[in-house]
């Protein structure tokens, strides 16, 4: 078992530096066939949040007492219990959303991330470290599933927040908005307009990163004689030294 991260690293690397789609590509499917507006989004994100946190947690709890051969079918079937609880509950809970996200609830547990943290991360270390990683990791996974259905909303068909009392109850029904009234954007609304909108996300993600490596680091105020020392270090000399 190795130890832990520090809670600032696995919190930054979910959300941002390994993100599971930004950055590694995984659970592209059900993001871009349910990501045409927020309240889809935000059910596939919140159930996908369920899953992952409880699944880590289960598997590092029992890790030890888990043989090396069965390693991966019992993540499998811890995973595929969590799914069936949050497919349960937004039965219950949002029937109508449930129907609308169909089939993309259940494939949550062939969604590779899930699996891949279960293997990578909460199989190597300790609960709560496991916990914190689940969380960051949906976290991460919905924000970008929520983006993008914004995206998709607002410039697929002019609104943002429609039918968000499908998932959140009638105290929602009225956060529709008509932003763009006149407008209708197909092609954001069909699978290529999936594709196009991610790659735009990857696109900004990359830039940010490269101009967070262009800024300068803080100076340090440095004495002349080190200056002068820095610089006769750097000084290059040709020809032959006798």
């Amino acid at each position: 078992m190795s130890q832990a991260p520090a809670a600032s690293d696995i919190i930054r690397d979910g959300l941002w530096r390994q993100n599971t789609v930004l950055v590694q590509m995984l659970g592209l499917c059900p993001l871009l066939a349910v990501s045409a507006t927020v309240v889809n989004a935000l059910g596939l994100g919140l159930a996908t949040l369920l899953v992952l946190v409880g699944s880590n947690l289960t598997v590092s709890l029992i890790r030890q007492h888990i043989s090396a051969t069965v390693r991966l079918p019992a993540f499998v079937m811890i995973i595929a219990a969590f799914v069936t609880c949050a497919e349960l509950l937004m039965a219950a809970f949002a029937y109508e959303l449930y129907g609308i996200l169909g089939i993309f609830i259940p494939l949550i547990v062939t969604n590779c991330a899930i699996l891949g943290r279960a293997e990578s991360f909460a199989s190597r270390h300790p609960p709560l470290a496991s916990a914190l990683d689940g969380l960051m990791t949906g976290l991460g996974f919905a924000g970008v599933l929520l983006v993008l259905g914004a995206m998709r909303e607002l410039f697929g068909q002019g609104t943002l927040f429609m039918n968000m009392d499908l998932l959140l109850g009638p105290m929602a029904a009225n956060w529709g908005i008509e932003v763009f009234p006149n407008l209708t954007f197909l092609f954001l609304m069909l699978p290529p307009g999936a594709f196009f909108a991610t790659g735009l996300l990857i696109a900004l993600k990359n830039v940010i990163d490269q101009r967070s490596e262009q800024w300068p680091a803080p100076s340090t105020t440095a004495s002349p004689t080190a200056a002068s020392n820095s610089e006769a270090r750097r000084v290059r000399v040709t020809g032959t030294i006798r």
